[in-house]
């Protein structure tokens, strides 16, 4: 994985200058109630921007809502993606994960489609980006681009169903909810297994590093604090 990109900016103060109900001016008055040094703080006080907003998950992953895992995950792969679409794609490296052209949804609102139709857990969502670093390892001719994260995630997430929950869906379910056929779905699937060595349940403190990694890099997230 690529080093974390933080971008966080903050808002500048706007003017305090500005008319109030409690202006003397404002209201016609010929003698000025307040000084203008305590009118300038009162209104400062008001105007003073607020803190940007972050949102704070549970510190077990598996209590966190899966909604917020799809955009820590969906913004990681959308760095991988960025970094890795400049590199040319040289010919012979192609593999089955690659499609033609990039889909036409996005890598966000993909992966909301799986998790949400396909009832994927947290735990589950985890292991997918265990699948990405043990297949890069194992497949050097793999990489995350545009080109493969849908036909990857599809065959992760069928894969990690299978491999880490008691009750999962059909591979028609999941060929329907991916938009592929069932054919190559069952291909990825078999080309997936081959290439990670069946070795496809991660250690739990594993998937801990992953939820902990992925918020620290994320700005607007942050793990709750012990009291």
């Amino acid at each position: 994985m690529t080093a974390p990109v933080r971008s966080g900016a903050g808002n500048g103060a706007g003017s305090n200058k500005r008319n109030s109900p409690n202006d003397p001016a404002a209201n016609g008055a010929h003698e000025v109630g307040l000084a203008s040094s305590d009118l300038e703080g009162s209104q400062s006080k008001r105007l003073r921007p607020s803190k940007p907003s972050v949102k704070v998950l549970p510190v077990h992953y598996e209590q966190a809502d899966p909604r917020d895992i799809v955009v820590l995950i969906s913004s990681m792969l959308m760095e991988l993606i960025r970094f890795n679409d400049k590199i040319p794609l040289h010919q012979g490296r192609l593999t089955r994960f690659h499609s033609r052209s990039p889909p036409r949804i996005s890598v966000q609102d993909y992966l909301q489609r799986l998790t949400t139709h396909a009832t994927l857990s947290p735990p589950i969502l985890l292991s997918m980006i265990y699948y990405i670093d043990r297949l890069c390892a194992l497949y050097p001719s793999f990489t995350v681009s545009s080109l493969t994260i849908h036909r990857f995630l599809i065959a992760s997430a069928t894969v990690a169903s299978k491999g880490l929950s008691d009750s999962f869906w059909t591979n028609k379910t999941y060929s329907r909810v991916g938009g592929i056929s069932m054919t190559e779905l069952a291909l990825l699937e078999l080309e997936f297994l081959f290439r990670v060595e069946w070795r496809i349940v991660p250690q739990p403190e594993v998937l801990v590093d992953y939820y902990q990694s992925l918020v620290e890099r994320c700005d607007g997230y942050e793990i709750q604090r012990d009291a």
